[in-house]
């Protein structure tokens, strides 16, 4: 018998935490499960998760982590999303919009007026579906030992404010990326 797929309303919950083994739970035990390592940087854990489970397993997390940046040298911070990952059996079902939208509303009540990412050229037409706009210029990330590097992935955001607008201008994230 077929899985119906619109039997089960699935509903995000706030963890407390989110392990390596609760990535392992969506994501498996891959050596590069968000397809990055190529990037060679070094990641920040996200402090706010949130979750979708499915049969008392994790299916789907996006992970919010708040960040000093610069923009066209005026400092100011951003939440950053990260973390984001919907186990491959349940992909095509929403859970990503699912999971990124609540983790938005939460970063709505943590101050930035924007929330930003980084991701690989593949998931850009998702992100764009969920509302995130590609930014047209570089962006610079801190790495260890003091360096400062060009992010090789694609920088997108959001806005958390009806007012909100991206400025023009160099942007610089003051901390490893998330």
């Amino acid at each position: 018998m077929s899985e119906n797929r619109s039997s089960v309303a699935l509903t995000v919950v706030r963890l407390p935490r989110y392990t390596k083994a609760e990535q392992e739970e969506i994501l498996g035990t891959g050596d590069d499960p968000f397809g990055v390592a190529s990037t060679g940087l070094t990641w920040l854990p996200k402090e706010d998760h949130f979750g979708i489970r499915h049969d008392d397993r994790l299916v789907a997390h996006a992970g919010l982590l708040r960040l000093p940046v610069a923009i066209d040298g005026a400092e100011t911070e951003v939440v950053g999303v990260g973390g984001v990952a919907v186990a491959p059996r349940m992909q095509g079902r929403g859970l990503a919009r699912l999971v990124v939208t609540a983790a938005l509303e939460h970063a709505r009540t943590m101050g930035p007026r924007h929330a930003l990412l980084f991701c690989r050229p593949p998931l850009v037409p998702l992100y764009r579906r969920l509302g995130w706009h590609s930014l047209d210029r570089d962006v610079l990330v801190e790495q260890p030992e003091d360096r400062l590097v060009t992010m090789p992935l694609r920088t997108m955001v959001t806005p958390l404010r009806d007012d909100a607008r991206w400025p023009s201008g160099a942007v610089r994230l003051f901390s490893l990326p998330m």
